[in-house]
């Protein structure tokens, strides 16, 4: 007969507690044992593969990554502002803004990215500047401007109303309100969510994969898969997760600083 239904709350959360570590730890010793150790270092940690990938996987595919990233982000955010004050804006370009904002984010960016490098040539008779890195970057754009777009929006309209109230007190109009007063205090609300969009979007710039890469022009996974395939050893994805790991711990650490730093509650 269990004793647990006579034992304090507080206790039996302990005891929970210590139950739910000590399966976990039970889990990973017999992972630990069972595993072949020898297999999974020569097909997953081979130092050799990893230094044949040295220093191309820096000097080629990270850098890439970061460009294409950086790039991506900073026309998406151009885009997000705009599309976020058409939505706030009413009227005629609210609708296409709204519109524009729930196709992107509901359609796969792999599909985005897609129908940018191969259905606008075909369907428009033209290819985009840059081949297939500009198709990559016009996608990656995009998505980036839909989801950036209802987070700056959100940011605006956390905007205490007393400001505009202020600003059209001393004569400014909407515009002026809009750009020089309510804009400038909805970015500095927005810093730890737009963070996070860029960590998701560094991660997002693994899907570039299908527009095509010359070989100067690959990214972390395109070039680790491409590496895999000469190889036959696994080492290279492990090192490209290795590779996006130093970025985006970091990144996603400083996302943590911000939102505390920046919490009106603290």
């Amino acid at each position: 007969m269990s004793i647990l239904p006579y034992l304090r709350p507080t206790v039996r959360q302990r005891v929970g507690r210590f139950a739910s570590y000590a399966v976990g730890i039970l889990f990973i010793v017999g992972v630990v044992v069972m595993a072949d150790w020898p297999t999974i270092s020569h097909q997953f940690f081979n130092a050799e593969v990893a230094a044949k990938m040295w220093p191309a996987i820096v000097t080629i595919a990270m850098k890439n990554t970061l460009l294409y990233t950086f790039a991506s982000f900073i026309l998406g955010s151009i885009l997000a502002v705009l599309l976020a004050v058409m939505k706030v804006a009413g009227g005629p370009l609210s609708w296409f803004a709204i519109v524009f904002i729930e196709f992107f984010r509901g359609i796969p960016a792999l599909l985005t990215l897609f129908s940018a490098a191969f259905v606008v040539p075909i369907a428009f008779g033209f290819k985009l500047p840059g081949g297939g890195v500009g198709a990559g970057i016009l996608g990656l754009t995009l998505v980036t401007g839909a989801y950036a777009a209802e987070i700056i929006r959100a940011g605006i309209q956390a905007v205490p109303p007393g400001q505009l109230e202020a600003a059209r007190s001393l004569g400014m109009g909407s515009g002026q309100t809009m750009f020089f007063v309510v804009l400038p205090q909805a970015m500095r609300i927005v810093i730890p969510p737009m963070t996070n969009e860029f960590v998701m979007l560094l991660k997002d710039s693994s899907l570039l994969f299908i527009v095509g890469m010359g070989v100067f022009d690959k990214e972390l996974t395109t070039f680790a898969r491409d590496a895999l395939s000469t190889t036959s050893n696994a080492t290279p994805l492990f090192m490209a997760a290795l590779a996006y790991l130093i970025v985006t711990l970091p990144l996603t650490w400083l996302v943590g600083l911000l939102e505390k730093k920046l919490d009106p509650k603290r």
